[in-house]
This record gives structure tokens, C-alpha cells and sequence, in this order.
């Protein structure tokens, strides 16, 4: 078959999205000093990020070298999956952010390590039964009438994705609501104890707020066009409505080390050492609190 422009750059997406992360997923296991819980949550969301890019370079590749529905299912299945864990891990690190500053005093101890852990095997746990509804017949493959905008899945368990995505959006959008509201009051509390309200405070709070702005922001825009249009699309509909919205979602894992990890000092330091072989103390690197936004 002729190549599918879409399809092309779907693929060349996903190779961007695996060699970004394969890089933060490899800092964070070379690296003995990131196994704080933050990091621990960094590492799942590359981890996602990085197999849902290599499900596009395979999608890619089965859809032209081994046309099959059987492997278009599993590829499907992975796919899904894979983003399921991404925007889960995605919940799990805005729910870190907002404990790390609800809860300051205790963050760091056993209990939270043991909270990181459970929400992170409930989230990929969830994610890969998503994946494998399609796998063991929540399909379209001998009912076509009951096809999606995204075949071979069929409208049901495209409208239970999307169900889960809004519901994880507002989720995040109240926690990030609170963690605004924290941050403020803290900030606040400190100009009050220095007897005024001095401009670095208002800098410091409109930085913080408009960073968390950023993530969610980038975060919905990447995802909420794919989703509404899998509630309100028609399979009749042009596959080219599928495409424009689809790839601005897998922008999304594009995106996410860019804020979650190349960002973080610690990790710029292990990636000095890890190309370089040595740290030069010359150069100066601030570690950032779980609770940097």
C-alpha cells in the first residue's frame, strides 16, 4: 500500500518520543542518587512514554510490512496501554506534587514511599487491563457497524477511554487548583513574617502558577481534542479527523520529559556525568524539592 503521510508522521513522532525518553529512563537506572519517590515517578511516566513510542514505530511497521488484523490488534492493544500508563503516571506525579506540599513534614518517610509504589502498580495495573479489552474481544474485527474513529476498536471502549481521560483531567485540574492555592498562601506567609510584601514574592507566586498553568494546559491540549472527538466522531467520518487529532496527543509524550525531567537539576547533573564521564564542581547545579513546580 502507498505511504500514508499521517502514518509517517505518526512514526517519525514516536521515534522522537523513544529516544527522548529511553535517554531519561537510562539516567534515572545509571544514576544510584535518583530513587527519591519523585524520580521513581519520573521513571514510570518515561517509561510509558518511551513504550508508547516504540508502539507507533511498530504500528508503523506491521501496518506496511506485515498487514494483518490480528497484529494491528496487538499493536492497538499496546498502544493503548501505553498511553493509559502515561497519563496515569501523569495523575500519580501531580498527586505527589500536591502531597509534598499538603503533607511537607512527612513526605519524606516509608509511608510515601509505599503510597508511590501502590499508586504506580494500580496505575499500570488499570492501564494494561485497557490494553488488552481489545486483545480479548472488546473489538470490531467481525462487527464493523460497531467500529470507533480508531479501528478496531469499537465505540464503547473508546468512550470508556475517553470516560477515564476527563475524569483524570479534572482530577488533576482540582489537585493543581490546590496546589496553586498552597503555594500562594505559603508565599504569603513568608512576605508576612518579613513584615512586607516584597515584588520577589509577587514574581515568585505568578511563576509558580503560571508553570503549573503550563503543564496542564499542555497536557489538555495535547489530549482533549483526541478525546471529544472519539465521543462525538463517526467512523464514516474521514480518517484524516482522526490524524489531526491524534498527533497533537502523542505531542503530549514529546513534551513530557522536556517538563518532568530535562528540567530537573539532578538529572542535568547525571547527564553530565553520564556523557562526560566527570562533574566539573565549577559548574553549578540546585537540587530541586519534590515540591518544584
Amino acid at each position: 500500500a502507498a505511504l500514508n503521510p499521517w502514518d509517517v508522521m505518526l512514526c517519525v513522532s514516536g521515534t522522537a518520543i523513544a529516544c527522548e525518553n529511553a535517554l531519561v529512563v537510562a539516567i534515572i537506572c545509571y544514576s544510584p542518587s535518583l530513587r527519591t519517590p519523585m524520580f521513581v515517578l519520573v521513571g514510570s511516566l518515561a517509561t510509558a512514554d518511551l513504550l508508547a513510542g516504540l508502539g507507533l514505530i511498530l504500528n508503523f511497521v506491521f501496518q506496511y510490512v506485515i498487514p494483518s488484523e490480528t497484529v494491528s490488534l496487538l499493536t492497538v492493544g499496546f498502544l493503548v496501554a501505553s498511553f493509559a500508563a502515561s497519563v496515569s503516571s501523569l495523575l500519580a506525579i501531580t498527586v505527589d506534587r500536591y502531597l509534598s506540599l499538603y503533607n511537607a513534614l512527612t513526605y519524606y518517610s516509608e509511608r510515601t514511599v509505599l503510597c508511590i509504589h501502590t499508586m504506580l502498580a494500580g496505575a499500570w495495573g488499570v492501564s494494561l487491563c485497557l490494553g488488552l479489552l481489545p486483545v480479548l474481544g472488546w473489538n470490531c474485527l467481525h462487527d464493523r457497524t460497531s467500529c470507533s474513529v480508531v479501528r478496531p476498536l469499537t465505540k464503547s471502549n473508546v468512550t470508556l477511554l475517553s470516560a477515564s481521560f476527563f475524569l483524570i483531567f479534572l482530577i488533576m485540574l482540582h489537585l493543581y487548583i490546590e496546589i496553586c492555592k498552597i503555594v500562594c498562601r505559603h508565599a504569603h506567609q513568608i512576605a508576612l513574617q518579613q513584615h512586607f510584601l516584597t515584588a520577589s514574592h509577587y514574581v515568585t507566586t505568578k511563576k509558580g502558577v503560571s508553570t503549573l498553568a503550563i503543564i496542564l494546559g499542555t497536557f489538555g491540549a495535547s489530549w482533549l481534542p483526541f478525546a471529544i472527538y472519539c465521543v462525538v466522531g463517526d467512523p464514516d467520518y474521514p480518517s484524516v479527523y482522526t490524524y489531526a487529532t491524534l498527533l497533537p496527543a502523542t505531542y503530549n509524550s514529546m513534551i513530557n520529559p522536556i517538563i518532568y525531567a530535562y528540567r530537573n537539576q539532578e538529572i542535568q547533573r547525571s547527564m553530565w556525568v553520564l556523557f562526560c564521564g566527570c562533574f566539573q564542581a565549577k559548574v553549578s547545579f540546585r537540587s530541586r524539592s519534590p515540591s518544584d513546580v
